[in-house]
């Protein structure tokens, strides 16, 4: 009876494994099941110190096609202060 039970679980172990190993190679090749409706957003990168953020929530200086995000309060300033803001 124990012999049954520990090939049950491993026949499980295995059988996930195999599934979570199929399924990352699908979402690999740009598979998306239906129904999922996540989008991706674009990260924009801090000037200075390089940081990705989130446009959502970054810092921001300038409008329109001149706009600059920024990670930290700390980075806006430095890019005022560098004379960046004329390029």
């Amino acid at each position: 009876m124990a012999r049954l039970l520990l090939f049950a679980v491993l026949g499980y172990v295995l059988w996930r494994l195999l599934w979570r190993a199929a399924k990352a190679m699908f979402e690999g090749m740009g598979y998306q099941p239906p129904g999922n409706n996540s989008t991706s957003v674009g990260l924009v990168r801090d000037p200075i110190c390089g940081t990705f953020v989130l446009p959502s929530t970054a810092l921001t200086s300038g409008s329109g096609s001149s706009t600059r995000y920024f990670c930290s309060e700390k980075c806006r300033q430095d890019y005022g202060h560098s004379g960046s803001e004329t390029r």
